[in-house]
C-alpha cells in the first residue's frame, strides 16, 4: 500500500512503556479531533467531521452476507467469513450487524484524500504520467506486520477524523483537479466495497477511471463484480507461501491467488507488487515459484514490481532490502520469461523504466514517480512495432 502520512506520527508518547497499539489509539483520539488528518490544500468545500461523532450519512446496507439464526450474520465479502452477533462487527471493524442486518459504516467516509502520480501506486502500464485522486477509509481485513498506514488501517471509524464525501463529490473533485483516475488506496479497499463500487460508477460519468490498490483478500464473486466497474487493479502479493501469510499478514495465500486469476480472466488491467522482505520472502526458491506461477496462470505480460522493504510498524527488526536482492529477484523473473519486471523504492534504478521485450529499447523512462520520457505510440514500440500491453 502507498504511504500516507498521519499526524498520529507526531504524538510524543507513542512509544510509552507498557502502552499497546490499541490503547495508544484510544488515548489519542481526542488529539486527533483537534489536529485532524492531512489533506490536499484545495478549496474544495469539504470539512472534517469529528472522529467520535455518530453520523447516519456514513451507514449503508452492506453487500455480500447471509442471515443466520438468532440475528447472526455471516459476511461473505472476504475469505474470513466472519460470523457476527447482533451489535458486533467483523474483523475489519467497519461492518456491523444491526438487528440481523449487515451495514457498512464507512460509506462516503474517507479519512484522507490526496493527488498522487499513478506511478506511486505503482501502476506503470496505466496512463503513465497521469494523476490519481486517492481516497481511503479506516479499517482493513488483514494486519500486515510491515503496514505503512497502520494508523488508519488498524483503527475503527470512530478513532479518526473523516470527511463526508459521497461518490458524486469524489468524481467531481477528481475531474476538477485533473485526475485521470480515482485510486482506492492507503488502506484495504475491499472493506469499503460499496463506496468504492458506487464511486467508480460516478467517476465514469465524469470520464474519470478507477484503479484499485488492494491485497486482494476478497472472495471471487465480489471481485468479479467489481471488475465490471473499475479499470485497473494493482495487487500487493505479500509472499508466495502460506506460512508467511499466516505469520506476517494474518491471512491466507490461496484466496489471493484465486482473486488475481479472476481479475486477469475478467480482462481488467492487472499489475502485481511483491514487497521483498529480507530473510522472510526473498529466497530464490520462492521467487522462482512465484515467477513460474505468473507465467502459467497469467502469462508473461503482467507487470511485477519487486519493491524494497523498509522497517516499520511491527516489523522493525530487519534491515531495508539490499538492492542486490532486488536485482536477484528481477534476474530470476526475467529468466523465467516475464516481460515486464520492475524494481521499486529505489529511485534512479534502471529497472524503473519500461523496455521493449523484443528490441530492448527504453519505452518509458522514469525517475522515481516521475515519467521523464514516454515513447509508446498507439500501444506499440516505435522502434520495432511490438505491441506493449497496457492502457496508454
Amino acid at each position: 500500500m502507498n504511504r500516507k502520512f498521519s499526524l498520529i506520527d507526531q504524538w510524543p508518547n507513542k512509544k510509552e512503556k507498557g502502552m499497546d497499539r490499541r490503547t495508544f489509539l484510544k488515548l489519542t483520539s481526542a488529539a486527533c479531533l483537534a489536529m485532524g488528518l492531512p489533506v490536499i490544500n484545495f478549496s474544495d468545500g469539504v470539512s472534517a467531521i469529528a472522529a467520535s461523532g455518530e453520523d447516519e450519512r456514513f451507514v449503508r446496507k452492506a453487500r455480500y452476507w447471509e442471515s443466520l439464526e438468532h440475528k447472526q450474520i455471516r459476511c461473505k465479502l472476504c475469505p474470513r467469513h466472519c460470523v457476527i452477533d447482533d451489535h458486533e462487527r467483523g474483523y475489519c471493524g467497519v461492518r456491523e450487524n444491526r438487528g440481523g442486518t449487515y451495514y457498512t459504516l464507512v460509506y462516503a467516509r474517507p479519512v484522507t484524500y490526496h493527488m498522487d502520480p499513478v506511478e506511486k501506486k505503482p501502476l506503470f502500464h496505466f496512463y503513465p504520467g497521469s494523476m490519481a485522486f486517492s481516497i481511503a477509509t479506516a479499517g482493513c481485513n488483514v494486519n500486515c506486520k510491515f503496514c505503512q498506514n497502520w494508523e488508519i488501517s488498524q483503527v475503527t471509524p470512530e478513532q479518526v477524523n473523516s470527511f463526508y464525501m459521497p461518490p458524486e463529490k469524489v468524481a467531481q473533485m477528481a475531474r476538477e483537479y485533473g485526475a485521470k483516475s480515482i485510486a482506492y488506496t492507503y488502506n484495504e479497499p475491499t472493506i469499503f466495497y460499496e463506496y468504492m463500487y458506487d464511486t467508480a460508477l460516478a467517476g465514469h460519468k465524469e470520464d474519470v477511471k478507477s484503479v484499485v490498490i488492494t491485497a486482494a483478500y476478497i472472495e471471487k464473486d465480489p471481485i468479479k463484480e467489481l471488475c465490471n466497474v473499475v479499470d485497473a487493479i494493482k495487487v500487493d502479493l505479500k509472499a508466495f507461501s502460506e506460512q508467511y501469510y499466516k505469520d506476517v499478514v494474518h491471512g491466507e495465500l490461496k484466496p489471493v491467488l484465486d482473486a488475481i486469476q479472476t481479475i486477469h480472466n475478467q480482462g481488467r488491467w492487472l499489475e502485481i507488487v511483491y514487497l521483498v522482505v529480507p530473510t522472510l520472502n526473498d529466497s530464490e526458491k520462492e521467487i522462482k515459484e512465484l515467477s513460474r506461477w505468473i507465467m502459467r496462470y497469467l502469462g508473461p505480460d503482467v507487470p511485477i514490481h519487486f519493491t524494497r522493504f523498509f522497517p516499520q510498524y511491527l516489523l522493525k527488526n530487519l534491515p531495508p532490502t539490499p538492492v542486490d536482492t532486488l536485482d536477484r529477484c528481477k534476474a530470476i523473473a526475467d529468466a523465467e520469461g516475464l516481460h515486464y519486471v520492475y524494481v521499486g523504492n529505489v529511485p534512479g534504478h534502471p529497472a524503473e523504466n519500461t523496455y521493449c521485450p523484443h528490441c530492448g529499447n527504453v519505452l518509458v523512462e522514469r525517475i522515481g514517480f516521475t515519467v521523464k520520457e514516454m515513447k509508446i505510440k498507439n500501444g506499440r514500440c516505435p522502434y520495432c512495432g511490438t505491441r506493449i500491453p497496457g492502457v496508454w
